[in-house]
């Protein structure tokens, strides 16, 4: 049993919960894993284990319930985010265990953690449900353990090396962030440009790592089914996604290699902004008002034979290939075979809503592929990418 010991500011009646979503929680959701883990079809999870899912449903709604009369007590947002995280990720697990199902359904039944989310969601100024910053930067561990869904080795494994990777991200965009009050040509710009590529080198290995180590059929049964969209309230929200963090867009954008002129990659920042909390907002709104780095060297293109200029610009080139081979084995390495290949071996019918963000899986592979090309600054007639602008500055140097 873990001793979840609570914010100092915390009601009885919220840590009951967090008690609960740390334990007995968990419990339950390993048990109906090892319950669809026997059956041929591990997909189809419909009147597997209905007492345990019944038991799962009436826990969570009692442990809810008394909360609704506290709401957010203004108390921090600290506590208030991990409270909206709670009620999430009992939320979620319903949706994973096909409690609650939107295409079946024009509200949420889960009308007292819909009511409670709302309200959290709200003051908090985000998203009313599960996203991923609960799951990684905002998971507080106790006596080392964090909260997670089940037991399941293969979960640990993904949420750590997720949240490393999504650090050594930070640490990129925060060094990039620092370049443009001091300007491209400053001595410091050079250490700062070091700084956002071995970061973006870590985030790479630590992805490569986790491909080698995580199992596939782990991650596809066990893990990626508590990800999916869920109804609070009458509206559906998308589920958690792995980028929904500022730092990878804020690196697009301060390199230069996505626009936020794009109609298409500004859509896809747009819409992840209610899935970041406060601060990351404010991190992706800054990052669309300042000059991209391929900008400001491109424009002083004149000082090409300035001792600074090719030595800055190397720099920022590797800057660029580290992002672009991460963004690349992450595509190739993670989302195909870990989410593409599987999908490809179940019954057509179990397909919907297989994809966390909702919409079909080929067209979110193709929106991916995207992306990934701009960040490699690809060559490609079909969608704008910074290639010529990349080798423009490449020639100027070599």
């Amino acid at each position: 049993m873990i001793d979840a010991q609570p914010h100092s500011s915390t009601t009885p009646r919220v840590a009951a919960l967090d008690q609960w979503i740390r334990t007995r929680f968990v419990d339950l959701n390993t048990r109906l894993e090892d319950l669809y883990a026997a059956r041929p079809n591990r997909s189809q999870v419909d009147g597997v284990g209905d007492d345990v899912k019944a038991q799962l449903l009436e826990e969570g709604r009692d442990l809810i319930v008394p909360l609704i009369e506290e709401g957010n007590t203004d108390e921090g947002f600290d506590r208030a985010f991990e409270l909206l995280g709670n009620v999430g990720y009992y939320m979620a697990a319903c949706r994973r265990h096909e409690i609650t199902e939107p295409s079946r359904e024009r509200t949420s039944p889960l009308v007292e953690a819909s009511t409670l989310a709302l309200h959290l969601g709200a003051s908090l100024g985000t998203a009313p449900r599960f996203v991923t910053s609960h799951m990684e930067t905002y998971n507080r561990a106790v006596n080392g353990v964090y909260r997670t869904f089940t037991h399941a080795p293969a979960e640990k494994l993904f949420l750590d090396h997720n949240t490393r990777g999504a650090f050594a991200y930070m640490r990129a965009a925060d060094a990039l962030g620092r370049i443009h009050p001091m300007g491209v040509s400053h001595p410091a710009t050079l250490d700062l440009l070091v700084h956002a590529r071995d970061a973006l080198r870590d985030a790479h290995e630590m992805n490569i790592e986790l491909g080698q180590k995580l199992d596939v059929d782990d991650f596809f049964f066990r893990v990626r089914p508590y990800y999916k969209p869920y109804r609070v309230g009458s509206q559906e929200y998308r589920g958690a996604n792995a980028g929904d963090f500022a730092a990878f867009n804020q690196i697009d954008m301060l390199l230069g290699l996505c626009s936020p002129t794009d109609p298409s990659y500004s859509q896809i920042v747009v819409e992840k902004f209610p899935y970041l909390t406060p601060d990351e907002q404010r991190r992706l709104h800054e990052s669309f008002r300042h000059p991209s780095v391929l900008d400001a060297l491109l424009a002083q293109s004149e000082h090409a034979d300035e001792p600074w200029f090719p030595t800055h610009t190397a720099a920022f080139l590797e800057v660029c290939e580290a992002h672009g081979r991460a963004a690349e084995h992450h595509h190739e390495g993670l989302v195909v075979p870990f989410i593409k290949r599987p999908s490809e071996q179940i019954p057509e019918e179990h397909l919907a809503g297989i994809t966390a963000s909702g919409p079909p899986l080929d067209l979110l592979l193709r929106s991916l592929r995207g992306l990934v090309d701009r960040r490699l600054a690809a060559e490609r007639d079909d969608l704008p990418t910074r290639h010529d602008d990349i080798a423009t500055l490449r020639g100027l140097i070599t």
